[in-house]
């Protein structure tokens, strides 16, 4: 059983099935990816998660035992949709939040004042929230969502609007605080982020898991078996051709003084096969098997899924307001 399991999870707003028998584990210790198209049902599993919302059907186990209002203090939520007290200042909002989560108000003031620190944004304490830039606001959130060491932490869409410094330093606490034994669930359509930090991914389409499991492997078992290859040309071989039953040239390109093809792999021909047919046909400089990129993963397994979702929650209660 995962740190978090979702059993069964079932989740109707009126007649509209956000969310269809869901079963889920996701361990300790990991940094899991939450993907999908939007209104897939993303948003609301981690609602069900954090007991925003309960489900229709099923349960969510939490360490072992089903999820409780009280489970709630060890976990940290930074929703996609921001939001602070425009008129309150800075400091003053960051104790209130903090407290809201357990802390006094002296503990709080002392570890939000190493944040602050940390993230150099000392001079904003007793600043407006209403001065802030959408990027510093989005600092104060993440500060106050990770200040009372939960372990579980929820983030959904974390880098929106943010530049690349603080991307990265928003990267480097998130992988610190996976190392010091946190549970994080990345709720993303970044998908350079899914293959950087995430351990582990779900797949969620038209309110159903499509798949789940290791990124490593789920890049093995569904992507192309490709290589890429440098090489100088030869007299005999200007460049690679396909060969029948072997491999096939997806692509060649010129790089400086050399040549860079990409082939597309038969299932049976091991590497090292390859790698001795390509050499005694050109002078190799370097040989390399090809990762799918999550993007492709993700674009392939929607559409084998039935496409993107065509409705989402929000355009429901639009359309049936009187039935949520």
């Amino acid at each position: 059983m995962g740190f978090i399991s979702c059993e069964n999870v079932v989740k109707k707003f009126g007649n509209f099935v956000a969310l269809d028998h869901i079963n889920l584990e996701i361990p300790q210790g990991k940094i899991f990816g939450f993907l999908g198209p939007n209104g897939a049902g993303k948003t609301t599993l981690i609602r069900i998660i954090n007991r925003i919302t309960l489900p229709t059907e099923g349960r969510v186990m939490f360490n072992g035992k089903e999820l409780r209002l009280s489970d709630i203090e060890r976990i940290g939520y930074l929703p996609e949709e921001r939001g602070l007290y425009k008129k309150m200042k800075v400091g003053e909002q960051a104790v209130y939040l903090a407290r809201l989560k357990g802390l006094s108000k002296s503990d709080a003031t002392r570890e939000l004042m190493k944040w602050f620190q940390k993230f150099g944004i000392q001079p904003w304490w007793n600043k407006k929230v209403e001065e802030l830039s959408k990027g510093m606001a989005q600092k104060i959130q993440f500060i106050t969502t990770v200040l009372h060491k939960p372990q579980l932490l929820i983030l959904d869409e974390p880098f929106s609007g943010f530049d690349p410094i603080n991307v990265s330093l928003i990267r480097d606490e998130i992988i610190r605080l996976k190392n010091e034994g946190c549970t994080i669930i990345l709720s993303t359509h970044n998908m350079e982020s899914v293959e950087e930090l995430c351990d582990d991914i779900a797949l969620i389409n038209k309110a159903r898991l499509v798949i789940t499991g290791n990124v490593d492997q789920i890049r093995k078992e569904h992507g192309h078996n490709r290589v890429e290859v440098c090489y100088s040309p030869s007299q005999d071989e200007p460049s690679l051709e396909s060969v029948e039953g072997l491999f096939s040239v997806v692509s060649t390109e010129n790089v400086k003084d050399h040549l860079k093809s990409i082939l597309e792999v038969a299932p049976d021909v091991s590497r090292r096969d390859l790698l001795r047919i390509v050499a005694d046909k050109t002078d190799v400089i370097s040989f390399q098997p090809l990762m799918p990129k999550m993007n492709e993963i993700f674009i392939k397994l929607v559409g084998e899924s039935g496409g993107a979702t065509s409705q989402s929650i929000d355009d429901y209660q639009k359309s049936n307001p009187k039935t949520l």
